[in-house]
């Protein structure tokens, strides 16, 4: 696990250090501790006096706890906006306003690191095709998860159908008003 947490934090350090502007807004944050927990996963860190994320010191409270849904790295991939809607924060304020608006800013620019690899031209290339190979795949996604929706209401009995849910609603609601119509009458008699 160790090394899965330095791969974490070389990548978001890597990243911060591409954006100046978050290294300031965290470095008035030096020393505070932050637990992220996405399902079984949990990741200690605290900020540096550079405004840069180190491994947090576990016996120690952190300061702030961010709880991502399990289902984290898949919405981070298809809906970046509604994992960050999905996110709970618990401790200080002021560090998780710093750290919300941080990620919610931070971005990678994949571009510039691989023209330091692979030259300008391919790298330019290769983003271009990355990204419409991105939307590509989002919307390949999006439409088998319809296609899914629409397989188990439709084709199987695995969920009902929401005209169907609704149809029961309303006869129900008749139902009950038939049902105390018929109690009044009931009273009346008695």
């Amino acid at each position: 696990m160790a090394g899965f947490e330095g791969l974490i934090f070389s990548g978001l350090n890597h990243l911060l250090d591409g954006e100046p502007w978050a290294q300031e807004r965290l470095r008035p944050l030096a020393g505070a501790q932050a637990l992220i927990e996405s399902g079984p996963l949990s990741l200690h860190l605290r900020i540096d006096e550079y405004g840069r994320f180190v491994a947090g010191d576990k016996g120690f409270s952190p300061d702030v706890i961010v709880t991502l849904p399990a289902d984290a790295p898949i919405k981070f991939l298809l809906d970046r906006e509604g994992l960050l809607s999905s996110v709970k924060l618990s401790g200080s304020v002021d560090l998780a306003e710093a750290l919300a608006f941080v990620f919610r800013n931070l971005s990678w620019d994949v571009e510039a690191d691989l023209a330091g690899v692979i030259g300008d031209i391919p790298a330019r290339r290769l983003s271009t095709f990355g990204g419409k190979l991105g939307v590509q795949l989002q919307a390949g996604a999006n439409r088998l998860a319809e296609n899914l929706v629409e397989y188990s209401t439709e084709d199987s009995d695995l969920l009902v159908p929401n005209r169907d849910v609704e149809a029961f609603g309303k006869e129900v609601n008749i139902l009950r008003d038939d049902l105390a119509r018929l109690e009044k009458r009931v009273s009346r008699l008695q």
